[in-house]
């Protein structure tokens, strides 16, 4: 079996975010916002739940937007 997929809430994203060149580009309808890298112009959309943790198909589309894979992503944390 393989390792556990990583769980993780609004802040802990947001942090990772901010490492890989992400900014807070504004805010979408509700309480989820877009965020763009800085050198490509490449947006992904964050919803802010608090502390709650967010979806592992949420999460899994981040990462993807991100670039990078739930072991990198563990490391970054």
């Amino acid at each position: 079996m393989g390792k556990r997929f990583p769980v993780a809430n609004y802040r802990q994203v947001v942090k990772i975010a901010i490492k890989l060149g992400f900014c807070f580009c504004r805010q979408a309808k509700g309480s989820h916002e877009i965020w763009r890298r800085k050198y490509d112009g490449w947006l992904t959309t964050i919803p802010n739940h608090g502390h709650k943790p967010l979806k592992r198909k949420t999460l899994k589309s981040i990462l993807k937007d991100f670039e990078i894979t739930p072991d990198e992503f563990s490391k970054l944390k």
